[in-house]
């Protein structure tokens, strides 16, 4: 069999794929650039700690909002833009890579709409639910809940196709429970101070929850059961 001379020499990634990793890798060469003295002057040391100000999900803030009733967007907008600011570039380059494999695999199967869906909603379900379960005033902020998402909507197709062949489901869940057990060491080996896995998981369980509306043909099944009651 000889080779196709015209294939790509990578597999192309869905567009959507890229719309968000391009913003995320930007924002971080930047905030790089300028730590390292390399643009904007002296001023740009600090660009990281105001883009976190700016950007993150912080629960002190949405604890005030609550009370008061008053939802400025300027901070709602935190629950989908804190992904695109990280601690640093090595924090920024593992989430691109989840979000280009894990990226790639579900849009081959998701539409672009629903990929975006599942990487915005998780980042946003991950900050709430590490505002609501835990009383911290830590900033929420990095890509992993969000990619974690996508982690959630990768076991959801896993599950599925199990489901289909009629083999066991559990193996599906593989993958995050590996995870799962890694977050776990890491906290208890930092004394468990970074409470930031529960963010991470709530996005799981967003990806995963999310995937029956939005893979294709996923709300239809739902009118579908609902109606058969």
């Amino acid at each position: 069999m000889q080779p196709d001379r015209n294939a790509p020499p990578l597999n192309p990634l869905p567009a959507v794929v890229w719309l968000i990793a391009l913003p995320l890798l930007g924002v971080e060469l930047a905030l790089w650039a300028g730590a390292e003295g390399l643009v904007g002057g002296p001023q740009a040391i600090g660009w990281r700690l105001e883009a976190i100000r700016a950007l993150a999900f912080l629960p002190e803030l949405f604890d005030w909002m609550a009370e008061t009733g008053r939802w400025p967007a300027v901070h709602v907008v935190r629950l989908v833009a804190h992904p695109f600011v990280h601690q640093g570039f090595t924090h920024m380059l593992f989430v691109l890579v989840f979000l280009l494999a894990l990226g790639k695999v579900v849009g081959e199967v998701f539409a672009p709409w629903a990929v975006a869906a599942v990487f915005f909603l998780s980042a946003a379900g991950g900050a709430v639910a590490f505002w609501l379960i835990l009383d911290d005033p830590a900033p929420v902020y990095g890509g992993f809940p969000a990619v974690y998402g996508l982690i959630g909507a990768f076991t959801w197709l896993l599950w599925m196709r199990a489901g289909a062949a009629g083999s066991g489901r559990l193996g599906a869940f593989r993958l995050i429970g590996v995870l799962a057990v890694l977050q776990l060491v890491v906290t208890a080996l930092t004394g468990g101070r970074d409470m930031g896995w529960v963010a991470e998981l709530a996005g799981f369980a967003t990806g995963f929850a999310l995937s029956f509306v939005v893979s294709p043909g996923g709300w239809q099944r739902i009118v579908g059961r609902v109606r058969a009651r």
